[in-house]
């Protein structure tokens, strides 16, 4: 089972950018498909963004479209999260996913 480790995030202006990571280890994602998604204070974990591991074909929830970028970097077996144009209801936890595998995730706090 590939073990996920997310890193990134942390406090960030509204309006600004900010880039998640996640490696994997122990394997590779193989023909995963990655996720992130997000949970904030008193709601329930949503679906962010997904990027098809061999084809990199990604797909975005509503919210995020036109904001947020997903790639991947095979050499170095990592999936990106670029966060851009950032609003206080983007303001959650973040979880990088792929098949049975969740990472700890990471906190992205947006200041108004």
């Amino acid at each position: 089972q590939v073990q996920l480790v997310e890193s990134g995030g942390g406090l960030v202006q509204a309006g600004g950018s900010t880039r998640l990571s996640c490696a994997a280890s122990g394997r590779t994602f193989g023909s995963s498909i990655v996720d992130w998604f997000r949970q904030a204070p008193g709601k329930e974990r949503e679906f962010v963004a997904s990027i098809t591991w061999n084809y990199g074909i990604p797909h975005y929830a509503d919210s995020v479209k036109d904001r947020f970028t997903i790639s991947r970097d095979a050499a170095k077996n990592t999936v990106y999260l670029q966060m851009n144009s950032l609003k206080f209801e983007d303001t959650a936890a973040y979880y990088c996913h792929a098949g049975k595998s969740w990472g700890q995730g990471t906190q992205v706090t947006v200041s108004s």
